[in-house]
């Protein structure tokens, strides 16, 4: 759905030129990255807009101001400590697109801070406030410590030989259907479980930070977990949980808490909710 226009033939046949090496995350983990940060947030972008176009068409973006407001608020707290703590993100566009489907349990945030979150990650585990936060804190984390040109580059492993040969044979079509399947593999492949793990422990700390309480990064698990009982949630099947997740994020709440421990919360930053 997301990637169908993410990779311009022209675009992607340079970029496969590119190695970019050995990078590291917030957490110091070694990163080998055959696409750069920069190149996935320019073709994530791409790939946004013409999904939340064909959203928008849809009649698919919630509008109701209540909505947006607390999602709006939320985010915004959790922006403001990301731009603090990552100062590379206040280039970001961020944005988030509210999307009316109460039976998809399901938020994600692409490279460059452009999120959207499905209704029915909030109307079927009831969220509060402080999970939602932990939601939207776990996937920022995801954009925050490069993991889409990560799961890029893995795609890229994957059919870089199908597009080098397109252009070899100088054929577009080639190219084009390359750069589709490498685009809907990026797609399909979840994210590591030691990203996962990342991104659990970034997230919780930029919700603290944001004045929320660490303790519902557990109770939302407790909730996914339970919802799992009667059917896979889309959410779960990107995100995978280790049968200890709710263990460690247990054993970080000490700590965590430490952060904030009036959990005072951060000022809002003013984020675009698509509509």
């Amino acid at each position: 759905m997301i990637i169908r226009t993410a990779f311009r033939p022209l675009a992607f046949i340079t970029l496969t030129l590119l190695v970019v090496g050995c990078a590291s995350s917030p957490t110091g983990r070694s990163q080998f990255l055959l696409i750069s940060p920069e190149a996935a947030i320019l073709e994530s972008e791409a790939a946004y807009l013409s999904t939340v176009g064909a959203l928008d068409q849809e009649g698919k973006l919630v509008t109701d101001p209540k909505t947006m407001g607390r999602v709006s608020r939320i985010t915004g707290r959790l922006v403001t400590v990301a731009e603090q703590n990552f100062p590379g993100s206040r280039d970001w566009q961020w944005s988030v697109a509210i999307i009316d489907d109460p039976e998809t349990v399901n938020a994600w945030c692409m490279a460059g801070g452009r999120m959207a979150l499905y209704t029915g990650l909030i109307s079927q585990l009831e969220l509060t406030d402080d999970e939602l936060a932990q939601i939207m804190g776990h996937e920022i984390s995801h954009a925050l410590a490069n993991h889409t040109a990560e799961r890029m580059s893995r795609a890229m492993a994957t059919t870089i030989g199908v597009v080098a040969v397109g252009v070899a044979a100088d054929n577009s079509g080639a190219a084009m259907a390359g750069a589709a399947l490498l685009a809907n593999v990026a797609l399909e492949l979840p994210n590591s479980r030691i990203a996962e793990t990342e991104a659990d422990t970034i997230g919780m700390e930029l919700a603290t930070r944001a004045g929320y309480d660490p303790e519902a990064a557990v109770t939302l698990w407790q909730k996914m977990g339970s919802l799992n009982d009667q059917r896979p949630p889309e959410f779960l099947s990107t995100h995978p949980e280790p049968e200890n997740r709710q263990a460690a994020l247990q054993r970080q709440i000490p700590s965590m808490l430490a952060l904030n421990p009036t959990r005072t919360k951060a000022p809002i930053t003013e984020i675009e909710i698509v509509r």
